[in-house]
């Protein structure tokens, strides 16, 4: 796939289909989606299947039997794209997770398939999460907090991801109280860090602005702290239905300019391709700079 350097472009680096359990939609509707919305380019990121139903049932996620018909409902949607100029890939959302043998069986389903895009993912919400605070006897939110951006930070050395997903979702979803970023500074600069020293990008999940403390993911100023971390973006909707793809970009792209930075990545056969803000079109018609 090659962009042209004379061709403006869009794209949107998170979206589910219905083999996920809560998703709406076949993935050839989000693809006309898309087109209708200006969004050249866009990655599918189903959940993916688990051993351990800690992580999830079928309400959650696919199972390993449904990975190939999940190919073929991608490859269908790349044919769709094709006639209408916008370019599907096939990506995955993985978990994150300090259990290492929950981590080890998840490698042998993600060595199998050849992804364009990991996109890593810690839902502090789901079973396997609360079961480790248990473990760990952390109960007050300073340590919960503490530990969920810990658990990213060491996430970002394995090689696993090419970016996470709404990294600040610890902020919603009740695992903890609402919270300001400014109280944990140290400890989410230290995943930042650690986030650009291996290379591994954060998300700009624009769907922070439909649930929770209705803000993006993540929030202001951690996106202000990963600009002077040097941390690189990928952008996603995160939309479980065709109607969201693209949702709030317009907002998402004037945080990302103010923050500082001048160019957003997405992943095409595990290769970072990085884009310059002023090479980009807004999904609002407005374009950087």
């Amino acid at each position: 796939m090659i962009r042209r350097n004379n061709k403006k472009m869009t794209f949107d680096c998170h979206m589910h289909t219905p083999l996920c359990g809560h998703a709406h939609g076949d993935p050839v509707e989000y693809v006309r989606a898309a087109h209708e919305k200006g969004i050249d380019l866009i990655t599918f990121t189903c959940h993916t299947p688990m051993a351990d139903s800690a992580f999830g049932t079928q309400k959650t996620r696919m199972t390993e039997q449904d990975l190939p018909r999940y190919k073929e409902m991608v490859s269908k949607a790349r044919e769709f794209g094709a006639d209408l100029g916008v370019s599907v890939l096939f990506g995955i959302e993985a978990e994150v997770s300090a259990d290492l043998r929950a981590m080890d069986t998840m490698d042998e389903v993600l060595d199998r398939w050849e992804f364009d895009f990991v996109l890593g993912s810690l839902h502090h919400q789901l079973p396997a999460y609360r079961t480790t605070l248990a473990q760990r006897n952390l109960r007050n939110d300073a340590a919960i907090i503490g530990d969920y951006f810990s658990t990213l930070t060491t996430a970002a050395a394995t090689g696993r991801y090419d970016s996470f997903a709404h990294p600040d979702l610890i902020r919603i979803y009740g695992t903890v109280e609402p919270f300001d970023p400014r109280q944990y500074e140290t400890v989410i600069r230290e995943f930042l860090a650690s986030a650009a020293e291996h290379g591994i990008c954060i998300e700009v999940n624009t769907s922070g602005w439909t649930k929770g403390v209705f803000e993006v993911h993540p929030a202001p100023i951690i996106l202000s702290w990963a600009a002077e971390s040097g941390t690189d973006l990928t952008i996603g909707s995160d939309s479980h239905k065709p109607e969201s793809v693209g949702q709030f970009f317009d907002r998402a792209y004037d945080l990302v300019a103010q923050a500082g930075f001048e160019s957003i990545c997405y992943f095409e056969a595990g290769m970072k391709k990085r884009v310059s803000l002023t090479d980009m079109v807004f999904t609002a018609g407005e374009k950087a700079g």
